[in-house]
């Protein structure tokens, strides 16, 4: 079992501090998703990968601190 996978398991049986453990763990992988998508976009935009991440991790995580139930690695990187 990945750590993320570990992580996201603890997520789920309700480890408040599990969300927090996350994001330095996914972070970079997410900065690579986002500028490989963003390379795609035409000339002139201003969207930047940081930016993007910022944003996929605050649609992620739920107010409570704790990261929408995932299923494993994989089921996560999709999602975001």
């Amino acid at each position: 079992m990945s750590d993320v996978t570990r992580i996201l398991s603890q997520i789920e049986s309700g480890d408040p501090s599990a969300a927090d453990q996350l994001l330095p763990l996914v972070y970079e992988e997410l900065r690579k998703l986002a500028a490989a998508k963003l390379a795609h976009e035409q000339p002139g935009q201003t969207l930047q990968a940081t930016a993007l991440v910022h944003e996929a991790w605050l649609k992620l995580v739920a107010p409570t601190g704790a990261a929408q139930t995932s299923d494993n690695r994989g089921h996560f990187f999709r999602c975001s």
